[in-house]
This record gives structure tokens, sequence and C-alpha cells, in this order.
């Protein structure tokens, strides 16, 4: 269910779209309905029109393409409908484009520092490791030199 705002808003997007989605005379069948869902998954957001020799409403086709589609419904004047529905497909490119631009928009100032401590630890790891050897090749010594 969409806000007020967001109803507002997607209007406002509408304005400039074209209408793609045409609603004939056989009114909502699976043709249009699957040419729906097609333009839904790929922009989010479809006007269409209900032809003149149609026998039902642009309300009334909205209506049907909503409940079919599990979509919202933004606005419908005259012969004129809006559809949106959220794209899963478009939400996770979106998602991919941020994560990349903040890749590249990484402070250098940061990433060194964490270079340096990434290889400071690597050092006291060596470092504990060989003490750590040495102390277990001096206790073989000794329990051998004890024998």
């Amino acid at each position: 269910m969409l806000t007020s705002k967001q109803r507002s808003e997607l209007r406002s997007e509408a304005n400039t779209l074209d209408t793609t989605l045409m609603v004939g005379k056989d009114g909502v069948t699976e043709s249009v309905i699957s040419e729906a869902a097609r333009q839904l998954e790929a922009r989010e957001l479809v006007k269409g029109r209900v032809l003149e020799a149609a026998l039902m409403t642009s309300r009334e086709a909205c209506d049907a393409l909503c409940e079919a589609l599990k979509a919202d419904g933004i606005q419908c004047i005259g012969s004129k409908f809006v559809l949106y529905k959220k794209s899963e497909k478009k939400a996770q490119e979106a998602a991919r484009q941020a994560r990349a631009i903040q890749k590249k928009a990484a402070n250098p100032v940061r990433r060194g520092a964490q270079e340096r401590r990434r290889k400071a630890k690597e050092e006291r790891e060596k470092r504990n490791e060989y003490f750590r050897q040495s102390a277990i090749q001096a206790a073989i010594d000794r329990r051998n030199g004890k024998k």
C-alpha cells in the first residue's frame, strides 16, 4: 500500500510517460495482463489507455489489472490509467549500482590506514608464530637433553 506522498510522486513521474498499454474492445484479456506484467517488471510504472470501443471504464480496467497483477493503481483520468508495481529486478540493480558508487567513493586515506593495519597484523602474526615455534623447539631440546 502506497502513501499519498508516494502516490503523488508517482503521478508526477507518470506525466512524462507515453501510453504503452492499450485495453481494447475485448477488455482485460490474458494477453493484456501478460503485457502489463512484462512492462511492470521492466519499468515499475506503466501508463495505459482504454479504447472507446471497450465496454468498460478506465477505473474498471485499472482495478481488474491491479487485482490480477497485485499492483497499485496510481490514477485514472478520462480514458487513461497508471499502474505501479515494485520490481525486484530494478531494486537489485539499484542496490548493485549503489554499492559500485560506494566502492568508488571510498576514502583513500582510510583505505591506506586499513592496509597499514592489515600489514602490521600479518607481521605480528609472523613474529608470534616464530617465537611460538622457537619455544616449542626449546622445550623439545630441554626434554631430549634431560633423557
